[in-house]
C-alpha cells in the first residue's frame, strides 16, 4: 500500500514535521556526520609481524634468510653449472627487491605459519606458481624445490618494474588445512583473520530454470529450453537469442531457440523475464582457499558478512568484498589451498617408516628424495604406468608418456606444461625433437641456453621472459611486462613492444626482418606458454607419487585406496 508521503523530502519538510522534537533532527544529522567510509585505495595493510627487539623486518628477513640458505646447502648440491657465489648473489638481489617494494613482512608471515604447520607433521606441498621461482622462498622453507637447476625466474614472481602484491599458493593436507587457518586466527586475532566471500551469479541457464520454476512452469518445458542454449563459457541469453554482437550468425546462437522465442508465448514469456533476471547475484559463498589477514579489525577496511548457521552468528565471518574487491582496499591475500595427494603421501610415508624402524632401516624423507632415479622413470612414467600418480593419470597423459618416454625431472615439467589445448600441437614436435628424429633449430644461436631442455621449443613464459632479455635487450622485469603485454594483445601497445624489441635487437646485431620473425614467434608462444615455476612444482609432487608408486607399491597403493 503505498501513499502520498512516500517521497524524499526537503530539508524545510522535514524539520516542520519534526518541530516539535528538533533534537531528532539534529541527533540524525551528528549520526550522519560519523558515518564515514574512506576507502583508501593503491596501499598495502599487511599485519604487523613479529620480529626480535634488535631487529627490523628488513634486517630479520635478511638474517634467517641467509642461515636458511646456508641450512638448504648443507643438504642440497649445488646446481650443476653454478657456484655458491651464484646462489649469494640471487638471494641478496631477491632480498634488495622485497625490501625496496615493502614486501618482507609478507614473507615472514607466509614462512611462519608454513613452518608452524610442518611442525605440526601437516603435509605442505613444494610450492606452487611463480613463487617457486624464488630463492628467498627456498631458504624460508616456503617451497621445496630449488630455483637455479630449472633457471626458474624471480622476476616472474616479483617484478620489481611494477609493484604488486607477491601471492604465494600453499597446498595442504585436506584434512588439517584448517589447523593452519586456525593458528592464523590465533597468532593474529580473530577479528583481524577472514575467509573471503564468492557470489554465484545467474547465468544464463541456470536463470532459466530458476525463473522457470518460480513461474510455475512444467519441468519439461524448463529444461528444453535451458538445454537448447548452448555449452559456451560466458554466453548471454541475448547470445543464444542472436542478439549479441555478432548477431544471429554467430556459433552462440541457437536456431532452435529462436524459433521457439518467436513462435511459442511460454517461452518468450520465460526468456523475457530471464533477460531481466541475468546476472543478479544469487548466493552467497566463501573462497575455497582465500584467507585475509589484516593489521586491524578487518571491519575497519570491508563489511563482514556472517551466515546465520555457522554457529553463532558472527562466529565465522567472510569479507563481504570478494577476491578482487579484497585486494584493491589493501588488504592481503594469503592461499591456503587444499590437495588430497599430499594426505596419500603423508600416509604412505609414515607406513614405510613404520615397517622401517622395525626393521631398523633408517626413514625416509621424501623432501629429500633423488630427482633423477632411473627405475622410476623407466618403470613408471617412460611404460605411462601411471595410474594413481599426481597429474599423470589420465589415458591420453598415458600415451602421451609411451611416445615421449621421458627420463630426467625437465622432461616432466615440459610435459606437464604441454598437456592443455593449444600447447598439445607442438607435443609431436617435442617427442621428434627429444629423439633425434626431427632437428633441433634455435631461433637465435644465443638462446640456445634457455631452449635446449625443451629442445628449441618455447614451452614457457620464462623463456619468452629470457628470449626478450637475449635478443631484445630488454631486463627481465621489462620482458615480464611484454610477456603481459603480448597476452592482452592490445594492438597499440604490442606496436610499441615491437619497436623496442627491434631496436634492442638491431643492437645485437639482429636485422628488422629477423628481429620481427622472433617477435611473432614470441607472440605465438606467450599464448601457449605455461609458468615454468608452477609446472615444476607440480611436477615435483607427481615424481614423489611416482617415486613411491615404483619403491613402496603396497604403502602408497593403500594410502591410495584409503
Amino acid at each position: 500500500e503505498y501513499s502520498r508521503e512516500q517521497y524524499l523530502k526537503t530539508p524545510e519538510e522535514m524539520c516542520e514535521l519534526f518541530a516539535d522534537i528538533p533534537d531528532a533532527i539534529d541527533n540524525t544529522l551528528a549520526l550522519a556526520e560519523r558515518c564515514n567510509v574512506e576507502m583508501r585505495l593503491g596501499t598495502y595493510f599487511l599485519p604487523n609481524y613479529p620480529v626480535p627487539d634488535d631487529q627490523t623486518l628488513d634486517s630479520w628477513i635478511q638474517k634467517i634468510s641467509r642461515d636458511g640458505l646456508e641450512e638448504r646447502l648443507q643438504v642440497h648440491p649445488i646446481a650443476a653449472g653454478m657456484t655458491r657465489e651464484d646462489y649469494d648473489a640471487r638471494l641478496e638481489f631477491e632480498l634488495n627487491t622485497i625490501i625496496k617494494m615493502g614486501f618482507p613482512g609478507y614473507f615472514l608471515i607466509v614462512a611462519d605459519f608454513i613452518q608452524w604447520g610442518k611442525n605440526q607433521g601437516i603435509p605442505i606441498g613444494p610450492g606452487r606458481g611463480s613463487g617457486a621461482g624464488s630463492l628467498v622462498a627456498w631458504a624460508l622453507k616456503i617451497t621445496d624445490l630449488d630455483p637455479l637447476p630449472y633457471n626458474l625466474l624471480f622476476e616472474r614472481f616479483l617484478n620489481p618494474e611494477r609493484v604488486s602484491m607477491p601471492d604465494f599458493d600453499i597446498d595442504f593436507c585436506m584434512d588439517r588445512r584448517d589447523e593452519v587457518i586456525d593458528y592464523v586466527a590465533r597468532k593474529y586475532g580473530r577479528e583481524r583473520v577472514s575467509q573471503i566471500i564468492t557470489y554465484g551469479t545467474m547465468a544464463a541457464k541456470a536463470v532459466v530454470r530458476d525463473t522457470g520454476r518460480v513461474l510455475g512452469f512444467p519441468y519439461g518445458l524448463v529444461d528444453g529450453v535451458s538445454k537448447l542454449i548452448p555449452n559456451i563459457l560466458g554466453i548471454h541469453l541475448k547470445d543464444a537469442l542472436g542478439k549479441g554482437k555478432e548477431g544471429a550468425n554467430s556459433e552462440m546462437a541457437s536456431a532452435e531457440l529462436i524459433q521457439r522465442y518467436e513462435s511459442e508465448d511460454d517461452v518468450r514469456d520465460l526468456i523475457d523475464l530471464a533477460l531481466q533476471l541475468e546476472d543478479l547475484t544469487r548466493n552467497a559463498g566463501k573462497h575455497a582457499g582465500g584467507v585475509v589477514i589484516g593489521p586491524e579489525p578487518l571491519s575497519e577496511f570491508c563489511p563482514l558478512y556472517a551466515e546465520h548457521d555457522d554457529g553463532g552468528i558472527g562466529k565465522n565471518p567472510v569479507t563481504q568484498f570478494d577476491k578482487n574487491d579484497v585486494e584493491e582496499v589493501g588488504l592481503v591475500k594469503f592461499d591456503f589451498l587444499g590437495l588430497r595427494t599430499l594426505t596419500i603421501i603423508d600416509w604412505a610415508v609414515k607406513a614405510i617408516n613404520r615397517r622401517h624402524e622395525r626393521a631398523g632401516i633408517p626413514p625416509i624423507d621424501i623432501a629429500y628424495i633423488p630427482l633423477d632415479d632411473a627405475p622410476t622413470y623407466k618403470d613408471i612414467f617412460a611404460n605411462g604406468n601411471t595410474g594413481a600418480v599426481f597429474q599423470f593419470e589420465s589415458s591420453g597423459m598415458r600415451r602421451l608418456l609411451k611416445d615421449a618416454r621421458p627420463d630426467r625431472f625437465e622432461d616432466l615439467i615440459a610435459l606437464v606444461s604441454l598437456y592443455r589445448p593449444g600447447p598439445m600441437d607442438l607435443i609431436p614436435s617435442f617427442n621428434a625433437r627429444k629423439h633425434g628424429q626431427e632437428e633441433i633449430i634455435y631461433p637465435d644461436p644465443r638462446t640456445e641456453a634457455i631452449l635446449k631442455d625443451t629442445y628449441g621449443i618455447m614451452v614457457y613464459q620464462e623463456q619468452v621472459m629470457q628470449m626478450a632479455q637475449i635478443v631484445g635487450g630488454y631486463s627481465l622485469g621489462g620482458a615480464d611486462l611484454l610477456r603481459r603485454a603480448m597476452g592482452k594483445k592490445v594492438p597499440a601497445e604490442m606496436a610499441k613492444h615491437r619497436e623496442i624489441f627491434r631496436e634492442g635487437a638491431a643492437a645485437g646485431g639482429v636485422d628488422g626482418p629477423k628481429a620481427d620473425e622472433i617477435f611473432d614467434l614470441m607472440e605465438k608462444f606467450a599464448g601457449y606458454g605455461f609458468n615454468k615455476s608452477h609446472a615444476a612444482a607440480y611436477a615435483l609432487v607427481s615424481y614423489q607419487t611416482a617415486w613411491l608408486k615404483r619403491h613402496y607399491p603396497a604403502e602408497f597403493m593403500a594410502a591410495t585406496l584409503s
